[in-house]
Parts: C-alpha cells; structure tokens; sequence
C-alpha cells in the first residue's frame, strides 16, 4: 500500500506511514526502507531520508540504495567544505552502485552527476572530473532503459553548456524535453539558450548597438597604462616565473585553443543579460575595431564589468561557436575565461574576492 501511495511525485502521509509500519514489522525489507527514504526525500526530510537509505544497506548491499544515497546526500546543505565532503561521500556511494552491476545505465547516470557535482562544488575545477563524467554518461547511454531517461539528457546537456558546447547542449534539451513532455524544465533551458546566442551575436555584430562617435571615443582612449601588470611585453606571476605577453588585437588570435604569451585589450561597450548568471557575459572592442563576446565563470555576483571599463586578458581561449539547431544558425569565436582574477580591468588586477565557484544543480533523478 506505501509503494501505491508514494508513485506520485509529491509527498504523502498516508504512504510514509505504511512504509514506517513496513520496516517496523519486518526491519529487513530493503524495498520500503528505499521506499520510505524516497517518500521522507520528497517531504524535504533529507536526514530520514539518508537513514532509511542507511538502513536498507545495513540489511542488504543493494544498487538503489547506493544510488539513491548518492543522490540524497548531493541535497545536503552546508558550507562548502561541508558540501564538498558530502558530494565526494556521494561520489563514492555511485561508484559503488556502479561496480553491482556495471550494465546498469541508471547507476552510470548517478555517477556521471556526481562526477559533475564534484567538479563544481571542489571550487577548483578539475577537468578530469569532467572527463571522467562524459565518460559515465557515454556508458549509461549503452543501457536502452537509461537512454530514453529525460534527466540523463537535460544533466548532460547542462555539462555541455559549461563547456560552451552549444550545439551539443541544445540537442539535448531537445531530447529530454521529447522523453518527458510533461517536464517544461528542458524547453525552456532551450529557448533560454538559443535567446543568450542570438542576443550575443547581435549585440556582438553591432557592437553594443553605440553610436560610431562613442565607439570611437573609448576605442582612442585605450593606451598601454590599461593593461595594468601585463604590460611592458612580460608578466611575473605569482609563483616568480617570468611570462612574455604580447598585445595583439582579435584577429590574431586562434581559435580552439590557449593563445600562449598573447594579451588583448579592448574596452567594454555592452554586458548581456540572460536568465542564467553563469556565465557574466559582455562584449568589447579592441583598438582596431573588432568586437567579441568574452564568457567569464567563476565570478562573484555583482562583481561583473560595465560598459567604458577596460579589460586586459593574459593568454585568451578563442572558442568557436558553430551551431545549427532548428531556426538558429551561428559561425563566430568567442573568449572564455574560467577565473577573473586573470582579468585586468582598468588596469588593475581583479582580486580574489571578485572570484566564486559555479554551482551547477542537477534535476533530482528519482532512478
């Protein structure tokens, strides 16, 4: 009767207390301890929630139990060392779910988000967790019951947008949304994505839409004093080594990859607002002219450029942008900066106080 009464999405008394009368008349009952944990989830109860997990595991080493704790413990609130020790606690449990039964595409698909969880909630970012989740994604994939799961979609579509990885992004919204019509989550993430580029390609294109005399006003009054530590043809970071910098305008840029010993200097001309604080994005132009989007993680809220300012940034990563989805057609580069410390406004360096770690939230996948 509490399994019946806890297949709605939202919670139900009269499901957790069947469950609890369950697990008290027969307390080895693995499947309504998992069930009364997911009916204490859905109340908000997050610690009985992990109990019950708990509980079905002292009984019997089991894959949704693993799972779903993996899951749970993700929703813990906290600091961040607090947070971080609980997704890496998660980490583990997914890994353990995973090694039952390595066929099973739903425990790849926790794993895979907690992989994610990690890479953003360690504060530094590191791309191997990255990997190590595409990677999951890829073998939940192989699963046909895991494949047509609209979360496995929408979670790795939103790894995808991080990565500026559009096309990929908005062709799995696209799916999720197919595989579950009744979540409007995935199709609105869409829409609010291909808005973002549209917006960023015009307001790029017209370069913040300003009239020619302003636009040329700031573009003169660029000079050497804006690029701050990096000018002067070298910069000595913080760990002493001494690193050749040499100004160049957009144009000389690659893209696709890391433009060593290469600065650029341009000056803001607009900033575009989306739903979505991450990333802070705006558009400036350099001294010959040419506009580019610039993408900046990581940043603390309220602690985004304005329009006037200018910026200096050491060794850019040219990023292409290609993407052909539905109506929506786009061949530009844009520059991604993962951290704005590196970035010189004005000519003075950014601080660490300008900097906070991006926090990415995946749907709550009830496997």
């Amino acid at each position: 009767m509490g399994k019946i009464l806890n297949v709605l999405p939202t919670h139900d008394p009269n499901a957790e207390e069947a469950l609890s009368k369950a697990v008290k008349l027969d307390p080895k009952l693995v499947g309504a301890w998992n069930q009364l944990g997911e009916c204490y989830w859905k109340s908000g109860n997050i610690n009985s929630s992990i109990n019950s997990f708990s509980g079905a595991l002292n009984h019997s080493k089991n894959k949704v139990s693993l799972r779903n704790l993996s899951m749970v413990l993700r929703q813990m609130p906290g600091s961040q060392a607090q947070r971080l020790k609980m997704v890496e606690e998660s980490l583990d449990k997914a890994k353990e779910a995973v090694q039952l039964d390595v066929n099973d595409g739903i425990s790849w698909m926790i794993l895979a988000n907690a992989h994610l969880s990690i890479f953003f909630a360690s504060g530094v970012q590191n791309p191997e967790s990255l990997t190590q989740c595409m990677k999951a994604y890829k073998q939940a994939e192989k699963d046909p019951v895991a494949r047509t799961n609209a979360d496995l979609h929408y979670n790795r579509a939103m790894a995808y947008k991080y990565q500026e990885e559009y096309q990929s992004a908005l062709e799995g919204f696209d799916s999720a949304a197919w595989m579950d019509p009744t979540w409007p989550e995935p199709r609105i993430k869409e829409q609010e994505l291909i808005s973002f580029l549209r917006k960023t390609t015009e307001l790029t294109e017209t370069k913040g839409k300003l009239k020619g005399k302003k636009l040329t006003a700031m573009v003169e009054k660029l000079k050497e004093a804006d690029l701050g530590p990096y000018s002067g043809g070298s910069y000595t970071s913080q760990k002493g080594k001494v690193i050749t910098l040499n100004k160049c305008p957009f144009t000389d840029l690659v893209p696709g990859k890391v433009n060593h010993q290469k600065v650029v200097l341009g000056r803001v001309v607009c900033s575009v607002s989306w739903e979505d604080p991450v990333p802070f994005t705006f558009c400036m132009v350099d001294e010959a002219g040419t506009c580019i989007a610039v993408n900046v993680y990581n940043i603390a809220q309220g602690a985004g450029v304005k329009v006037w300012d200018s910026v200096a940034i050491p060794e850019p990563f040219l990023q292409e942008v290609k993407v052909n989805h539905k109506d929506l057609t786009l061949d530009r580069t844009s520059i991604r900066v993962d951290t704005p410390v590196v970035l010189v406004v004005n000519g003075r360096k950014l601080g660490l106080d300008k900097q906070a770690p991006t926090m990415l939230v995946n749907r709550v996948c009830d496997a």
